[in-house]
């Protein structure tokens, strides 16, 4: 794959115009390495670009807004069409593409999945947006309006020069995903095969073992051995925890392992053979396989990839 580094060339012939707020920076055939703020893992764009973003992915959990006029979204060849107000979350890893009307304006967010991922109880509950969620004032007035509020809310605090204003967006956006991710608890039946009185008791077990998984995902961690861990048999657990996450039991495994490498290879003194027996893969070629699979990369394109984010970050002018 050939990556793109967006200069005034390159931009010329892809025909992405670089006016101070193009999205794309970075793009390796469909992936994009987002070029966070100072380190700070966010990103925010009042974006009132009359372009179309081509199909792309990235590791990102990305909120648009639009302001002004409609804003076209496509998430796995699936269009939605977003009025002013409207807010819409795209998960981590989901391949979009963008289509902007001849004029307008929308905030665009994006947060590192990572940084979130850190916060303990919320790495448990990511898995609840994917592909997307979309909230608008018609499906819950009270969240969408308290949403859009915080979404102003950290626009004008990143565009500020207040002391301590990475403190007050993170904040904010904690407060915003609890909402999100409470929203979606309440719309989204969990475990809908069970019975009523026994969803909450389920439901602990399994943020309980989701938990587990997320902090041991590097052992061994057998499904016999998840399944004792919540007290069912193995069968009854992989027809319940593919119900609860939506994706079975191996795969889970898989997908948070794959996510504990892309944080070590970032690391240019860890080669790829030691990342990948760290983030608990048994050979090597079973790692690049499902690394390929999962990010639509190899390994070694990821950190290149890396590598070149960080020297587009250290070539950025100083101000």
């Amino acid at each position: 794959m050939k990556t793109i580094m967006m200069d005034r060339n390159v931009l010329s012939q892809n025909n992405l115009h670089q006016k101070g707020n193009a999205m794309i920076e970075i793009l390796n055939g469909t992936q994009e390495t987002v070029s966070y703020d100072k380190n700070t893992g966010i990103r925010l764009y009042r974006n009132k670009e009359a372009e179309d973003y081509p199909i792309h992915w990235h590791t990102a959990i990305e909120v648009i807004m639009p302001i002004k006029n409609i804003y076209t979204i496509a998430i796995n060849d699936e269009k939605h069409t977003l009025n002013p107000r409207d807010i819409i979350l795209v998960s981590s890893g989901e391949l979009h593409e963008l289509f902007s009307p001849g004029d307008g304006e929308r905030i665009i967010l994006q947060m590192d999945y990572y940084l979130l991922n850190q916060i303990n109880g919320l790495d448990t509950m990511l898995y609840i947006f994917q592909p997307y969620v979309i909230i608008t004032e018609e499906s819950n007035k009270n969240d969408h309006d308290t949403l859009e509020t915080i979404l102003f809310d950290i626009t004008e605090e990143y565009f500020s020069d207040n002391p301590l204003k990475e403190t007050y967006i993170y904040s904010r956006l904690i407060h915003f995903m609890v909402i999100l991710c409470r929203n979606c608890m309440k719309t989204r039946t969990a475990l809908p095969s069970t019975r009523i009185n026994k969803q909450h008791e389920y439901i602990d077990k399994f943020l309980n073992i989701c938990n587990y998984i997320n902090e041991h995902c590097t052992e061994r961690i057998t499904l016999d051995d998840a399944a004792s861990i919540a007290g069912f048999s193995k069968f009854h657990f992989s027809r319940l925890f593919k119900q609860f996450t939506g994706m079975s039991y191996t795969n889970y495994l898989n997908k948070h392992r794959i996510m504990n490498a892309e944080r070590l290879l970032i690391d240019p003194n860890l080669s790829i053979t030691e990342v990948a027996m760290r983030s608990g893969f048994v050979s090597l070629a079973t790692f690049n396989r499902l690394f390929k699979i999962y990010k639509k990369c190899t390994p070694s394109e990821f950190k290149n990839l890396h590598n070149v984010r960080m020297k587009a970050h250290i070539d950025q002018p100083k101000f």
